[in-house]
């Protein structure tokens, strides 16, 4: 089984809902589960060998303050991660078009950047529809578990 690090780029505890939502559903699929809001470089991430992002967007399609050092962190170093395996969930509003699930998107791009594959399509969910992301997520997270 995969030791997956949950990673959440949170500004009003969304995202953190979500990753504390899923935790225990991959937990009892065997894999052994970590979940922060605090990773800032890519030594964070080398105990783990799948990374799932859940990511909300704020102002301009902006990433989360909290994980902001991460992510420019991988963009400055590009670190080998070939050897990890990623998903992402990202969170927006689609009254924002423009920037609908930015933060996410931008994740899932440095990630792929620096190497790593993601596994299966990214999850948008949009806050004008569905005012509970945890459940949209539960749903998308049982068809995820089983492909790594």
């Amino acid at each position: 089984m995969a030791t997956i690090l949950i990673l959440v780029g949170t500004e009003s505890g969304n995202a953190q809902m979500v990753a504390d939502a899923l935790q225990p559903v991959l937990a009892s699929a065997g894999h052994a589960v970590d979940v922060t809001d605090k990773a800032a470089t890519a030594a964070d991430l080398r105990a783990h060998d799948v990374l799932l992002v859940v990511c909300a967007t704020h102002g301009s399609g902006d990433i989360p303050t909290n994980i902001l050092p991460l992510v420019e962190a991988l963009q400055r170093d590009k670190p080998n991660l070939s050897g990890h395996r990623y998903g992402v969930i990202a969170l927006g509003d689609m009254t924002y078009q423009d920037t609908f699930c930015g933060g996410g998107k931008k994740v899932d791009q440095v990630l792929e950047l620096c190497g790593a594959k993601r596994v299966g399509d990214r999850l948008e969910i949009d806050a004008s529809e569905q005012p509970l992301p945890d459940e949209e997520a539960l749903t998308w997270i049982e068809g995820w578990k089983t492909k790594v």
